[in-house]
């Protein structure tokens, strides 16, 4: 794993808060928050509900952005800007993968019909740090 890479993941690596954006079913911007993390191949997955407004978004329009880094302002190093591809999953290792405790209070469990994982394919990355105007790209595949 390349340097860039490496500080990407240890950023996104542990489940957090994030800012999610769709494309509404009538074109508009949607954003909300959801609790992900990222994989070793920065792919990012989190959880919802099947009959979600984000699952009717990403069915129409899978192209997704995801802004996370920032937990809090006075410690706040890096952030990341991330655009890529959604896909929701009902596999079940995926769901079963992605099972955390606090998940209870949403679904009866990991085989609760209404459970899916969400998992975005990220085209491009930005790294942005505090007190610097440059940012850093990734881009898959390169």
């Amino acid at each position: 794993m390349n340097d860039l890479k490496m500080r990407i993941f240890d950023i996104a690596k542990e489940l957090q808060l994030i800012n999610f954006a769709t494309i509404t079913v009538d074109g508009k911007p949607w954003v909300r928050y959801v609790m992900a993390k990222a994989d070793s191949n920065l792919v990012f997955r989190f959880c919802t509900s099947l009959r979600s407004r984000k699952v009717a978004h990403i069915k129409k329009t899978p192209d997704v952005h995801i802004s996370m880094g920032v937990t809090n302002f006075e410690t706040a190093k890096n952030w990341l800007q991330v655009q890529g591809t959604a896909e929701v999953s009902i596999d079940r290792n995926e769901r079963h993968s992605f099972w955390f405790g606090e998940l209870k209070n949403y679904f009866s469990g990991p085989d609760d019909p209404d459970y899916c994982v969400v998992i975005v394919q990220p085209s491009r990355i930005e790294l942005g740090t505090m007190g610097s105007m440059v940012r850093e790209d990734w881009e898959a595949g390169h």
